[in-house]
C-alpha cells in the first residue's frame, strides 16, 4: 500500500480539486449612476409563449378555457347596473303576445347553429353585442395612437369634436361589422375568433376599447383572423375596396402593431372557440337574441342521421382498431347472410 512503485502499466490519474468560482460581480458604467446594473445587450425583451405564464389572479380568457370571458363578465354588471341596449321593433313586436316556440311529440324546434357550423347573421349580431358591451362597460380610457380614428381616419369624412363621446350603439357596431364580414365573405366561425382576439389584444396591450377607437380595433381584429382561419385569406388591399379611403400601408401598420401587441399568439386552442361559442349563445339568451328556431323537417333529420351515422362509424373504427368488441345490432347485419337462429329445446 505505501510503494510508489506499481506492477500496473498505467498510474491512477491524479484528482484534481475544483476551486470554488468567485462570484460575479455586477458590472458597472461610468454613465450610469452607482446601484444601477447595466443591462446586457444579449438579454431578449420579451419571454417566449410557451415561458408565458398568467398568475392566479390574471387568467387570459383569450387562452384559459376555464377563465371567465371579460365580454360575459360585463355584459352581467351592465344589466345589474340597468344598462341595456335598445331592441328593434320586429323584437318587441312578439313580446305582446308572449307566444313561445315548444317542442312537441309531432313538431320539435331547432335551431341551425352548431359549435362547428354557427349560424352567420346571428353570430355576428352577438360578436358586435359583445363589442357594444366592451365600450359601455369599459374601465379605462388608455388608447394607442394606431387605433385613433382623428390621427388614422377611415373615411375622408370630417371627425367630429366629440367623437370620443358619442357612444355607438349595438346597430351601429352590428351595420359596420356585417359590412366587412359581407363584402369579404367571411364565415361565422372567423367572427368567433375575431372576438377572441379583440379580447387578447385588450389583455396584452393593457387598454380598453372605447368610441374613439373601436373601429379600427375590430377591423384589425377582423383583419387577422381571416388570415389565420381560412385558407384564401383577404389580402390587405382589398379592405381597401371595402374601405374607400383608406391605404395599403395603413392596413399594413395596422396589421403589424396589432400582431406586435399580441406578442405573436395567434393560437386558438378549441377549447377556448368552443368556450367563447357557447357564451355567446348565454348572452344572446340573457337580451333576446335568441337564434331563431324552426320547425325540423324531413330533409334536414336525414342530413343530422347521416351525420351521426358517419360519427358512430369513426368511433366503431377506432374502437376496433384498440381491440374493444362492440356488439351490433339486427340492422347492421347484411340481408345476404343468414340470420342465426336459437334452438328451441322441447321438453
Amino acid at each position: 500500500m505505501g510503494n510508489k512503485n506499481s506492477c500496473c502499466s498505467y498510474a491512477s490519474p491524479t484528482p484534481v480539486r475544483k476551486t470554488q468560482a468567485a462570484p460575479e460581480t455586477p458590472e458597472f458604467s461610468n454613465n450610469i449612476p452607482t446601484g444601477r446594473l447595466r443591462r446586457k445587450p444579449s438579454e431578449p425583451n420579451l419571454p417566449h409563449i410557451s415561458e408565458r405564464e398568467a398568475g392566479d389572479g390574471d387568467i387570459d380568457p383569450s387562452v384559459h378555457p376555464s377563465a371567465a370571458t371579460m365580454f360575459l363578465e360585463r355584459s352581467k354588471q351592465c344589466l345589474e347596473n340597468g344598462i341595456t341596449r335598445k331592441k328593434s321593433q320586429h323584437q318587441i313586436a312578439p313580446q305582446a303576445g308572449g307566444l313561445k316556440k315548444s317542442s312537441s311529440c309531432s313538431t320539435i324546434y331547432l335551431d341551425d347553429s352548431t359549435v362547428s357550423q354557427p349560424n352567420l347573421k346571428n353570430t355576428v349580431k352577438c360578436v358586435s353585442l359583445a363589442i357594444y358591451y366592451h365600450i359601455k362597460n369599459r374601465q379605462s380610457e388608455r388608447r394607442l395612437d394606431i387605433f385613433d380614428e382623428r390621427l388614422h381616419p377611415l373615411t375622408r369624412d370630417a371627425v367630429p369634436e366629440n367623437y370620443d363621446m358619442h357612444m355607438p350603439e349595438h346597430r351601429q357596431i352590428y351595420k359596420f361589422v356585417r359590412t366587412l364580414f359581407n363584402a369579404a365573405q367571411l364565415t361565422a366561425e372567423c367572427a368567433i375568433i375575431t372576438l377572441v382576439y379583440l379580447e387578447r389584444l385588450l389583455t396584452y396591450a393593457e387598454l380598453d376599447i372605447a368610441p374613439c377607437n373601436w373601429k379600427r380595433i375590430v377591423l384589425g381584429a377582423i383583419m387577422l383572423a381571416s388570415k389565420v382561419w381560412d385558407d384564401q385569406a383577404v389580402w390587405n388591399v382589398d379592405y381597401c375596396q371595402i374601405l374607400k379611403d383608406i391605404t395599403v400601408e395603413d392596413m399594413n401598420e395596422l396589421e403589424r402593431q396589432f400582431l406586435e401587441l399580441l406578442q405573436f399568439n395567434t393560437n386558438v386552442p378549441s377549447s377556448v372557440y368552443a368556450k367563447y361559442y357557447f357564451d355567446l349563445r348565454t348572452l344572446a339568451e340573457a337580451n333576446d337574441l335568441s337564434f331563431p328556431s324552426e320547425p325540423l323537417s324531413k330533409e334536414r333529420a336525414q342530413k343530422l342521421e347521416a351525420m351521426s351515422r358517419v360519427m358512430q362509424d369513426k368511433v366503431t373504427a377506432a374502437a376496433l382498431k384498440n381491440g374493444v368488441k362492440k356488439w351490433s345490432s339486427m340492422d347492421n347485419i347484411n340481408n345476404q347472410q343468414a340470420a342465426r337462429r336459437s334452438v328451441a329445446i322441447l321438453s
